[in-house]
């Protein structure tokens, strides 16, 4: 029986109270919460729905031990309930991928046959032109990046603290844990509940420093 979570934080409070975790407790995450989060989090958008992002959720003591051997021996990766390896897939440009992405979009009612045909000659130009982007590792990062930062606000709507990581091996984590050469790990997540001490706001610039209007550098007024 599916148990029907709700957030304990709301949208506003969830984005004001994120902050990276730099200790966690050993208290478990519920595994109808993590369910919920991992549900949540893979509504993140990407380019024609690709959805080039995959995690390996590690949770096995000696395989977080490994992984933080593989992260310069950062104490979350240990200390943390659940470590996502977070990855950008590549093959995602591979035809009988596009066509999956193509019958997904048709069983939902969201793709007629006049867009698969669209998606099966704009993909393939996409990745072999990349007007926006240099090099397809790039553009698969990019997505998973959303990915992520949905996973950490719905992370913290329940109740639930994170850490992106950056500091890691790449190499090493492949080999470790058996990453195809076509994926790429874009960063590390740690998930749990925050220990002492917790890490205090560090500020954000304001809104006229950050926006410009119009043209870039142009001074911003609301």
């Amino acid at each position: 029986m599916t148990i029907e979570m709700q957030p304990t934080v709301n949208l506003k409070a969830a984005i004001e109270q994120r902050r990276a975790a730099r200790s966690f407790l050993a208290d478990p995450i519920p595994e109808a919460v993590l369910e919920e989060v991992f549900r949540l989090s893979l509504r993140a958008p990407s380019g024609y729905n690709l959805q080039p992002w995959r995690f390996v959720a590690v949770r096995e003591q000696e395989n977080k031990d490994k992984l933080q051997a593989c992260a310069f021996n950062q104490r979350q990766v240990g200390e943390a309930p659940v470590v996502l390896i977070c990855c950008g897939d590549r093959r995602v440009q591979e035809k009988d991928y596009i066509e999956s992405v193509i019958q997904l979009g048709k069983e939902q009612g969201a793709v007629n046959q006049d867009y698969a045909n669209h998606m099966r000659s704009a993909i393939p130009q996409l990745f072999e032109n990349k007007t926006s982007f240099e090099a397809l590792e790039a553009w698969t990062n990019r997505h998973t990046m959303l990915a992520v930062a949905h996973l950490m606000i719905v992370a913290q709507s329940f109740g639930v603290d994170t850490c992106p990581m950056e500091g890691f091996a790449s190499a090493q984590v492949k080999e470790a844990f058996n990453i195809p050469a076509e994926v790429d790990v874009c960063c590390l997540l740690a998930m749990g509940y925050a220990a002492e001490p917790f890490k205090q706001y560090g500020g954000r610039f304001a809104i006229d420093q950050v926006f410009s209007a119009e043209s870039f550098g142009e001074s911003f007024k609301l």
